[in-house]
């Protein structure tokens, strides 16, 4: 029975990752905190074989430890600040978990495996917000990174670090470089949750409106579902490598704001939607789109689920939601 660690593993991908693992029958070890973490009954509801250990991508001497205790085959290092507009507000702590994260659990991958780091493999969660400013479109592999925030830059160093440990201590260690993937599960800070969470709210006449920043800013959307899927396929190939992940195609949110209006009957949402500066980014991103050619050729990944698919099974899955919660609340 192969064994996983994955950090991360009460966000969105950490539980798709899991999910499928367990599916494989892997024995999949979760890092979290601390055990108040609110999100651990999801975990355990979702993974029920799961084993969770405590450790802080801040707490170098935590990560040997887990890892110890774990003994993997495979490490995923999922765990990060992940919501960009945050950066800036909590640059410092972005970039020491977001990116010095990635160097102490590489160090403690070291650590563990006595300098043998071939004997396990370990993935890191790179990002399509690496690009930030892009020299060239769509974006490959070698595209050239220009990150536009603080969330960006300490990915960029977390995937360098990725890379020189591949180079200086025959680390097999990869590199997923994802663009924007979502789910049902993602937070709702995220504008594709927080969009179809607003839509259901407003066709259950729960609230009127909601405001949103800069409506044409365009992003390659895919589901968290297939992309996990590609993480375990870099981690089963001959020798480590990066990869960028994504759908090849590109949409703004007015689009998601079609979509989603479109699934509860509303084809006119001008009126439901107000702009706020508050929620425009100190340096936008404009247009991230990218080619998963390498992905498909070596991985043979491509993605199952269309834009309209994920804004639908979104929206849909946001309406139950909302609808529990307000008979509950008429119930009191």
């Amino acid at each position: 029975m192969p064994r996983a660690l994955i950090t991360g593993i009460t966000g969105q991908d950490g539980l798709y990752l899991g999910e499928l693992l367990a599916a494989k029958g892997y024995e999949v070890f979760g890092l979290v905190r601390g055990q108040s973490n609110p999100k651990i009954s999801t975990v355990e509801r979702i993974i029920p074989s799961i084993e969770l250990l405590e450790g802080d991508l801040r707490d170098l001497s935590s990560l040997i430890g887990a890892l110890e205790i774990a003994q993997p085959d495979e490490v995923y290092n999922l765990g990060a600040i992940s919501f960009v507009g945050l950066s800036w507000k909590q640059a410092e702590l972005t970039g020491d978990i977001t990116g010095m994260g990635v160097l102490r659990i590489l160090e403690a991958l070291r650590i563990h495996t006595q300098g043998d780091m071939s004997k396990v493999r370990f993935y890191q969660a790179s990002s399509s917000e690496m690009f930030g400013k892009v020299r060239e479109t769509p974006q490959r592999e070698s595209t050239p990174f220009h990150p536009r925030s603080p969330y960006g830059v300490a990915k960029t160093f977390g995937h360098y670090m990725t890379v020189n440990y591949r180079e200086s201590y025959d680390a097999f260690a990869c590199s997923g470089i994802l663009f924007n993937h979502e789910s049902e599960r993602r937070g709702h800070e995220f504008v594709t949750r927080k969009v179809t969470r607003a839509v259901a709210r407003i066709a259950l006449g729960l609230q009127a409106s909601v405001a949103l920043g800069n409506l044409d800013s365009r992003r390659d959307w895919g589901f968290a579902g297939d992309y996990v899927e590609a993480m375990w396929k870099m981690l089963q190939q001959d020798t480590p490598d990066d990869f960028v992940i994504a759908t090849g195609e590109t949409h703004s949110i007015g689009e998601l704001l079609d979509v989603a209006f479109s699934r509860v009957g509303i084809n006119d949402w001008s009126s439901k939607v107000t702009q706020d500066p508050r929620f425009f980014r100190p340096a936008e991103v404009d247009l991230l789109i990218g080619d998963a050619s390498k992905a498909a050729d070596e991985l043979g990944w491509k993605p199952t689920v269309t834009f309209e698919q994920l804004v639908h099974r979104m929206v849909d899955s946001d309406l139950k939601i909302e609808k529990i919660a307000a008979s509950r609340a008429s119930e009191d």
